[in-house]
C-alpha cells in the first residue's frame, strides 16, 4: 500500500472513530434522557390520578372511562392506587393489569418510596403517596412509544449521516493527501529522470522552509556531491590512461626497435635499459594508485590503532634512502618527548609512512642538494610536523592545486612524477583527522606542515 493511500486510510479510520465515538455519546445520552423524562412523566401522572382519586374525589367509573378512552388514542398510564395495608382502592383496568403487582413489589415500594424498574418494553414507577397522614402506594407504567420513535429516528439518523460523512471524508482525505503528497510525486519523477548522464539536473526547492523543501535540498547537495564525484572520476581515469599510456608505449616501441634487427650486446643492453626504467615508471604508478585506493577508503574500513610517529618516520627515511642513496634525511625533535602520548597517534601505519614517503621523496627531488629537514612538535592537543626543502619552490599560482590529483605543477621538469604523491597525503592526513599546510617560495624552498590530534 502506497503512503497515500495508507494515509488516507488512517485519516478515515481515525475520524469514523472520532465520529462513531461522538455518535454513541450522543445516542446513549438521548436514551438516558427519554428514561428519565418518562419516568418524571409517569410519576406526575401518578401524582395527579391520586390526587384526583383521594382529593378530588373523582368516581373510579369516570377515571376509568377517560383511561379507556384516551388508551384508544393514546399510550395512556396505567395507575393503581394501594391502601398502606396493601389492600387495591383503584385500578384503571382491572382486566389487563399490566404490572400484576404483587405483595413483594408492593412492599419494596412501601419501604423504599421509590421504585423504577422495567417490565418488557414499559417503564414501571412505584411511589409512597403520603394524603391525610395516610400512606398510599401508587404504580404507574405506560409504554413510551413516541420516545423509542425518537430515538429510532435518531438512530437512523446518525447511520445516514455517518455514512455520508464517511464518503466525504474519504473523498476529502484523498484530495488532501493528492495534494500534500504533489511535490513528493514531483520529486519522484524528477529524480527519475536523473542518470549518470546528466546529473546536472536537480529537484525544485520550494518556498516554504518545510521538510519536503529541507528534502530536496538535501537531495541537491547530494546531487552536487555526486556530480563532482563523477567528475573527478572522469578526470582520474583519464590521467590514468594517460599516465600508463606514455611508459606502455615506450615499452612496446623499445621491443619493436629490438625485434627489427640484430644488435650487439651494449645497445641490447640500452635497450634493455630504456624498457626497465619504463616498467619501474608503470610499477611506481601502480603501486601509487593502490596507495590512494587505500586512503580513499571509509575511515570505518581502515584500521586504526596506537602508534609512534617517530618510528614511522625513522621506516620511512630508511625506505627513501634505500631507494635512493643520494637522498639526505635530517630529523630533529624540537622537545623532549617525556612520555609516549606525546609521540603517539591514533592511525594506521602504513598509510602514514606512505605520506611521509611521499613528503621526504618530492623535498629530496625537487632541491638541488637533495635534503629535508624533518621537524617534531608535540602541542597539548596535536603533534605537528614540518618537512622543509631549500628547492625551486612551487609556483603560487600552483600552490591551490598541489592536492589534486594527476596535476603537475610547473616544476615538472625538474623531477619524473606523477601527480599522485601529494593528492595520496593529502587524503591520508585527512583520514587521520589531521591537516596538511604548504608555504612555498620559488628558488627558496618549501615547507609542509602536518597537524595530527593525539589519541584521547
Amino acid at each position: 500500500m502506497s503512503v497515500r493511500n495508507r494515509l488516507t486510510s488512517l485519516f478515515t479510520i481515525l475520524t469514523a472513530t472520532i465520529l462513531l465515538l461522538f455518535a454513541t455519546i450522543v445516542y446513549y445520552s438521548a436514551h438516558e434522557n427519554r428514561e428519565k423524562e418518562f419516568y418524571t412523566l409517569l410519576e406526575k401522572e401518578a401524582i395527579t390520578k391520586a390526587n384526583l382519586f383521594l382529593n378530588a374525589n373523582v368516581a373510579s367509573k369516570t377515571l376509568q372511562a377517560i383511561y379507556k378512552n384516551n388508551r384508544t388514542t393514546l399510550n395512556e398510564v396505567e395507575t393503581a392506587i394501594y391502601s398502606e395495608k396493601l389492600e387495591l382502592l383503584y385500578h384503571d383496568a382491572v382486566e389487563i393489569d399490566f404490572v400484576k403487582e404483587t405483595e413483594t413489589m408492593l412492599k419494596n415500594i412501601l419501604h423504599n418510596r421509590k421504585v423504577q424498574f422495567y417490565q418488557q418494553d414499559w417503564q414501571v414507577i412505584g411511589l409512597r403517596y403520603t394524603f391525610q397522614n395516610k400512606h398510599y402506594l401508587i404504580t404507574a407504567a405506560a409504554f413510551d412509544e413516541y420516545g423509542y420513535k425518537k430515538l429510532q429516528n435518531l438512530l437512523q439518523n446518525m447511520v445516514i449521516v455517518f455514512a455520508l460523512s464517511m464518503l466525504l471524508i474519504f473523498i476529502a482525505g484523498r484530495y488532501f493527501a493528492n495534494r500534500a503528497f504533489q511535490p513528493v510525486q514531483e520529486m519522484t519523477e524528477k529524480a527519475q529522470q536523473i542518470s549518470a548522464t546528466n546529473l546536472h539536473l536537480r529537484l525544485r526547492v520550494g518556498k516554504n522552509p518545510d521538510e519536503l523543501s529541507a528534502l530536496a535540498n538535501t537531495f541537491n547537495q547530494m546531487l552536487e556531491r555526486l556530480e563532482k564525484s563523477f567528475e573527478a572520476q572522469k578526470h582520474f581515469v583519464s590521467n590514468i590512461a594517460h599516465e600508463l599510456r606514455t611508459p606502455l608505449a615506450a615499452i612496446i616501441t623499445e621491443l619493436e626497435l629490438a625485434l627489427q634487427r640484430e644488435y650487439n650486446i651494449a645497445e641490447y643492453q640500452s635497450i634493455i635499459q630504456n624498457t626497465l626504467r619504463d616498467a619501474k615508471k608503470l610499477a611506481r604508478l601502480s603501486s601509487s594508485l593502490l596507495d590512494l585506493a587505500k586512503a580513499s577508503y571509509d575511515v570505518s574500513e581502515i584500521t586504526l590503532k596506537p602508534v609512534r610517529i617517530d618510528e614511522i618516520l625513522l621506516d620511512a627515511c630508511q625506505e627513501v634512502q634505500k631507494a635512493n642513496n643520494n637522498y639526505r634525511i635530517n630529523i630533529h625533535f624540537v622537545q623532549t618527548f617525556e612520555d609516549e602520548h606525546q609521540i603517539s597517534v591514533l592511525g594506521n601505519e602504513y598509510l602514514l609512512k606512505v605520506a611521509f614517503v611521499n613528503l621526504m621523496e618530492n623535498a629530496c627531488k625537487f632541491s638541488t642538494n637533495q635534503l629535508c629537514e624533518v621537524e617534531i612538535t608535540s602541542q597539548p592537543q596535536n603533534l605537528v610536523l614540518t618537512f622543509k626543502d631549500t628547492g625551486t619552490g612551487i609556483d603560487t599560482e600552483d600552490l591551490e592545486h598541489i592536492f589534486t590529483p594527476f596535476f603537475r605543477g610547473k616544476n615538472k621538469q625538474f623531477a619524473y612524477g606523477n601527480g599522485i604523491g601529494l593528492s595520496l597525503t593529502h587524503k591520508i592526513i585527512t583520514l587521520h583527522k589531521g591537516n596538511i599546510t604548504v608555504q612555498s617560495a620559488l628558488n627558496v624552498g618549501t615547507t609542509f606542515q602536518i597537524t595530527l590530534p593525539h589519541m584521547a
